[in-house]
């Protein structure tokens, strides 16, 4: 077999959840320039989508959906399989975090941390993976054949760092990554195995791509402390994740389910 082959997802069906968003447009161009068809499902529309849109005009289609309301994620599927046929590919990528910006209610103490915060963070993360994963994973199991990435985060594998915030304490702040969206993805990674095993007899291989974070033009003080803590020396930019992708995609990666492929620039290995 061609190595060429082995990567191809040319005329393949890829549905992309959170494609809206920084990574998530860049996933769906990847996709996309390789000969794709991407269905991508967000809550809203932006500048991202609608240059996807004017770029690839027959083969990017962007569907509002709320993939925490099963109905939504069911009338989605629906309008792609009138478009493109049956998902071959499923990107659960959406989710949400707290980030340095987010207010102080978001990213103080864990003894205060809000249950509405957990709450939120859970059903987004966790719940909209898991419908989207009933929904067109089930619809691949069917059909017996399909590849799911769901993606984690290192603090899904390890607890987050909190010295790499100490410079906002050090001004009065307090400040602490919060606990949810670690716990999100830590279960996103299980997820990921259970239904590996389960549907490895349907032809489903179900993988995690577990990723460390993504430069954004952060502060001056948090990239630095960041990246003395990452061995590579700098955060990942969007495009640092595509290989992974269209490797786990494709059938480059045939005999691989269940596994958690961890691209962080080192930081784990610490």
């Amino acid at each position: 077999m061609q190595t060429q082959s082995l990567f191809s997802v040319n005329d393949k069906v890829v549905v992309l959840t959170g494609v809206s968003g920084q990574l998530g447009a860049k996933y769906a161009e990847a996709y996309l320039m390789n000969g794709g068809n991407v269905a991508g499902l967000d809550i809203m529309e932006n500048e991202r989508t609608a240059n996807l849109k004017n770029s690839y005009p027959n083969n990017f289609h962007f569907i509002i959906s709320d993939i925490t309301n099963r109905k939504s994620v069911e009338n989605a599927f629906q309008v792609i399989i009138d478009k493109f046929g049956s998902p071959e590919i499923l990107i659960n990528n959406a989710a949400i975090d707290s980030p340095p910006s987010a207010p102080a209610s978001e990213n103080g103490l864990f003894e205060e941390y809000s249950e509405k915060s957990w709450d939120k963070v859970m059903e987004v993360n966790l719940k909209g993976s898991f419908i989207c994963c009933q929904v067109f994973g089930g619809e691949m199991a069917k059909k017996g054949k399909g590849s799911i990435i769901n993606i984690s985060s290192i603090y899904g594998n390890v607890s987050p760092d909190q010295s790499i915030y100490e410079y906002k304490r050090q001004k009065g702040e307090i400040f602490f990554k919060p606990i949810g969206y670690s716990v999100s993805k830590a279960g996103i990674i299980n997820m990921s195995r259970y239904l590996a095993v389960y549907w490895a007899k349907a032809g489903v291989r179900v993988n995690t791509l577990t990723i460390a974070g993504v430069f954004n033009n952060q502060d001056s003080e948090f990239l630095e402390a960041y990246n003395k803590r990452i061995p590579l020396g700098r955060m990942a930019n969007p495009e640092d994740y595509i290989g992974a992708l269209l490797f786990l995609s494709t059938d480059a990666s045939s005999y691989m389910t269940g596994s958690n492929l961890v691209i962080d620039g080192g930081w784990t290995s610490i």
